[in-house]
């Protein structure tokens, strides 16, 4: 069955019935509502797709179309939404199955792209993201630059146990977005920062300039763990490094014994080569920011 027959099947399910646009970029559908469907990014999706793929996406497709019929706002159109695009950094884990227009920013984090107002802003599916003469990575950078000119964080010094960090924060869910804007905010050394993302809203961040980064490691780690552990809201326990534009999971694992807890550090090689240069290197014991 071809993508259009496959259309006319799930709108007449829905209780619509449906005429194609001429040019077949459009599909209006006729029932309870009058509703005119893009079809640009959904035919786009579905050349990426196998034909097994192609009857739920139809479903979700127009399910969708349905659901957000009464938005402000037509998220197929670049020039109306461009303003609205914003980055929502999620947990691999949270996001499951769901189909969103989004990028790793480490192996258990995601940039996912989002469209609305403040916290009504919800996830852009492929096949709108698809109606646009921008890719999908040049979409992401644009709701990073949103970000950071209309949702600027706040800059205070902190500090943890003795480690000094810089803690950002704004009002908005996007603050996490700002790591890729970071020396927008602060000096970043050659070795890059320790990064912690208790939340969306927040950035916690340390120097990787001396040795004590490892004592750093520790302190921010059990931040990190306060702030997951109060719930709502949380987004990662763990500390990471920040380095050449790349986000990288610092393993450090909490564990209990005889009463104590310690925590086992297990870095990445890159960041373990960096360590053991640290460790060689002259240390005035200051911490800088």
């Amino acid at each position: 069955m071809d993508l259009d027959s496959l259309l006319e099947l799930v709108a007449g399910a829905l209780g619509y019935t449906c005429s194609f646009a001429t040019d077949g970029g459009t599909l209006t559908l006729s029932g309870p509502r009058r509703i005119v469907v893009r079809l640009a990014g959904l035919h786009a999706e579905a050349r990426r797709r196998s034909r097994e793929d192609w009857p739920m996406l139809v479903s979700e497709h127009l399910a969708h179309a349905l659901a957000t019929v009464d938005e402000p706002f037509d998220a197929c159109d670049l020039a109306e939404v461009r303003p609205l695009l914003r980055i929502r950094i999620q947990s691999d884990d949270d996001l499951g199955a769901a189909r969103v227009v989004g990028r790793h920013l480490s192996t258990d984090l995601v940039e996912v792209l989002v469209v609305g107002d403040g916290a009504a802003g919800r996830p852009v599916r492929p096949e709108e993201a698809g109606c646009w003469p921008i890719t999908a990575a040049q979409a992401l950078d644009l709701a990073v630059d949103n970000a950071r000119g209309d949702d600027p964080l706040s800059v205070t010094e902190a500090d943890l146990g003795g480690v000094a960090v810089r803690r950002l924060s704004g009002p908005t869910a996007s603050a996490a977005a700002h790591l890729r804007r970071l020396g927008d905010y602060l000096a970043v050394p050659a070795d890059g920062v320790l990064v912690a993302l208790p939340d969306p809203a927040t950035l916690v961040v340390h120097p990787v300039e001396g040795i004590g980064v490892v004592r750093a490691i520790e302190r921010m780690r059990l931040f990190a763990q306060r702030e997951f552990d109060r719930g709502a809201g949380a987004l990662s326990p763990q500390v990471y490094w920040w380095h050449d534009g790349r986000l990288t999971l610092v393993r450090a694992d909490l564990t209990s014994q005889d009463g104590q807890t310690r925590l086992v550090v297990a870095p990445p090689p890159e960041f373990a080569r960096v360590l053991a240069a640290l460790a060689v290197r002259p240390d005035d014991g200051i911490d800088r920011l």
